[in-house]
C-alpha cells in the first residue's frame, strides 16, 4: 500500500464519519467536547471535583455517539471521562415541528 493509498483511505474514512455524524446529530440533545474526543449525547452530568488542591472534571454521558474514525462501534450506552482539561457542553437546538 502506497502513502497515497493510505491517505486516500483515511480521507474516505473521515468523509464516512462526517456523513454518519450528519445522519445522527438530530437524535441527540448535547454536543460535548473534551481534549481527546467529541461526543453527541442525550444525558450529560458534569461535576467539578478537587483532590490534593487540583481541580478536575468528571463527565458522565448517557446514550452517546463518539466521533472517532478508528472506532467500529460509535454508539455507546454510557461514557465516563475524568480530565484536568477544559470540557465544553452545548445544548443542541431542536428543529421545531411544522404542521
Amino acid at each position: 500500500m502506497s502513502a497515497e493509498d493510505l491517505e486516500n483511505y483515511e480521507t474516505e474514512m473521515e468523509l464516512a464519519l462526517y456523513r454518519e455524524y450528519r445522519d445522527v446529530v438530530g437524535l441527540f440533545s448535547y454536543v460535548v467536547e473534551t481534549e481527546r474526543r467529541f461526543y453527541l449525547a442525550n444525558q450529560v452530568d458534569l461535576q467539578v471535583r478537587s483532590a490534593a488542591g487540583e481541580v478536575y472534571f468528571e463527565l458522565r454521558l448517557g446514550d452517546a455517539w463518539v466521533w472517532d474514525v478508528y472506532r467500529s462501534a460509535r454508539f455507546v450506552k454510557s461514557v465516563r471521562v475524568v480530565t484536568f482539561k477544559d470540557v465544553n457542553v452545548e445544548e443542541l437546538a431542536k428543529a421545531e415541528l411544522a404542521l
